[in-house]
């Protein structure tokens, strides 16, 4: 069952790896500004040669942003669809080690500096799954190595729940029907996404030994949270 939804997620993005870039300008709130904040956390030197995984890079915006902050980086890219890593390399113009594969399969061969993901995470089953997935994480980072995640969250109670979402479709509205929005976006949301509250994956972090966990940008069911390998 869990490979099915995990199957039907790549054939959506393989579909639709063309128009990613200008559909999620429509889908997510301040997206710009959330990425930004997720690159601006990172606590290296820019001239700093730093090894960086980005985990569920879609078509490379993040990890072109880190190169551009970062020119000395050394990037690696894992996607699910083998469409987004193609052009994830085109945007890289071929400065990263990328790779097909999704998180459940996916095992770390080296350590990094830094671990990124944006709006990726989100698709793993269950809690059990998001903790695991940030064990190998963590055991996946040089000490003071750091892990960042722009994602997408649940409110801690149902009326904040609501809230989120009433302020999510506002803000597609602006560019997409209402129509669309509730036979298309809120149909692959409740299809292939699997959030949890902000507050667990604080508790997560923590649990498996992150330190200095905190939120750096939030907007709604938006956000962007991390912590530091002690």
């Amino acid at each position: 069952m869990i490979m099915d939804r995990i199957e039907h997620i790549k054939t959506h993005f393989e579909e639709e790896a063309e128009i990613f870039d200008k559909t999620i300008l429509k889908l997510i709130p301040h997206y710009s500004e959330m990425i930004d904040a997720l690159v601006s956390s990172i606590p290296f030197d820019h001239g700093e040669p730093v090894s960086v995984i980005d985990l569920g890079c879609g078509t490379g915006t993040v990890a072109r942003k880190i190169k551009d902050v970062f020119p000395n980086a050394k990037i690696s890219c894992l996607d699910i669809a083998e469409n987004m890593i193609n052009l994830a390399q085109k945007k890289l113009g071929g400065c990263a080690d990328c790779y097909v594969g999704d998180f459940y399969n996916f095992e770390f061969d080296k350590k990094y500096d830094v671990a990124v993901s944006s709006l990726a995470l989100h698709h793993l089953e269950n809690d059990d799954d998001k903790k695991l997935f940030y064990r190998k994480i963590y055991d996946a980072l040089n000490d003071n190595g750091v892990f960042y995640n722009a994602d997408v969250v649940l409110g801690s109670s149902g009326i904040l729940q609501d809230l989120y979402l009433a302020k999510w479709k506002a803000f597609m509205n602006r560019s997409v029907s209402l129509e669309e929005i509730e036979n298309k976006w809120m149909t692959n949301y409740r299809t292939e996404d699997r959030p949890a509250r902000l507050m667990n994956h604080f508790n997560w972090l923590r649990d498996i030994g992150f330190g200095d966990v905190d939120v750096v940008w939030k907007y709604y069911n938006f956000a962007v949270y991390g912590g530091c390998k002690k």
